[in-house]
């Protein structure tokens, strides 16, 4: 069972995986703002760039509904702002990277206005966001996620040139993570009994074995479903 491992696990180690080579091609020295930074869990790979953090700061970890970390740190945050009106001039930044954090923007075209406005001609836009996600963050949470379509239109039509997108994962590895989630979700939701957790547990690792055959047999379910997209892209 060991290779099954990987299947339905690799959402976060994918998009790090080409974050990392998304910011390490921008110039060193170059100013970059990370707009909507959070616990700035991604500064790790901007040390050779000149680093800003920015975030509403209202969210501390806690909530009744969905899903929440529990404890949440702002204390660390250069700008505290809203995202579609941050007080820095024009063409302020080399480039800007946006992680995980669309689904939390109210007016999510607003905020790639916002990008378009600070970030100088021919600099970098990096964004990622799930293809379809649940409820966590909350209240903060506006959408379950993005479209490849979405991109396409609104930062073309925002003076961007997508020059790198990528889907992360595939239909069957969504499966597979959820799949995952199962036994917490029936216990939390459904109030099972041990026993049929047990059985579930048990069901759920022969699922988990079809997935994986399906999934490296896949030729193109990421564009049914997927963890989500990156996207690179330069303003113009």
């Amino acid at each position: 069972m060991l290779l099954l491992k990987k299947i339905g696990n690799r959402n976060q180690a994918n998009r790090e995986i080409w974050l990392q080579n998304a910011i390490k091609n921008i110039p060193k020295g170059n100013k970059i703002l990370d707009a909507g930074a959070g616990e700035l869990q991604y500064k790790k790979f901007c040390e050779h760039l000149n680093y800003t953090s920015q975030d509403f700061g209202k969210y501390d970890g806690q909530g009744d509904e969905g899903s929440h970390p529990g404890k949440w740190d702002n204390s660390k945050l250069d700008i505290v702002s809203d995202i579609t009106n941050i007080p820095v001039e024009t063409e302020s930044f080399d480039a800007v990277m946006c992680i995980e954090v669309f689904e939390h923007i109210p007016e999510p075209i607003k905020a790639v206005k916002e990008f378009s406005r600070i970030i100088k001609k021919g600099g970098t836009l990096i964004i990622t966001a799930p293809f379809c996600s649940m409820t966590h963050f909350a209240p903060y949470h506006f959408y379950t996620g993005y479209n490849k379509y979405w991109y396409e239109k609104i930062l073309v039509e925002n003076g961007f040139e997508i020059t790198d997108l990528q889907y992360n994962g595939n239909y069957f590895e969504y499966l597979a993570q959820e799949m995952r989630r199962l036994p917490e979700m029936a216990k939390k939701y459904a109030k099972i009994n041990p026993f049929i957790l047990i059985l579930l547990k048990i069901l759920i690792k022969f699922n988990l074995l079809f997935l994986h055959i399906f999934s490296n047999r896949d030729s193109n379910s990421k564009e049914m479903l997927s963890y989500g997209l990156h996207v690179k892209a330069i303003k113009k």
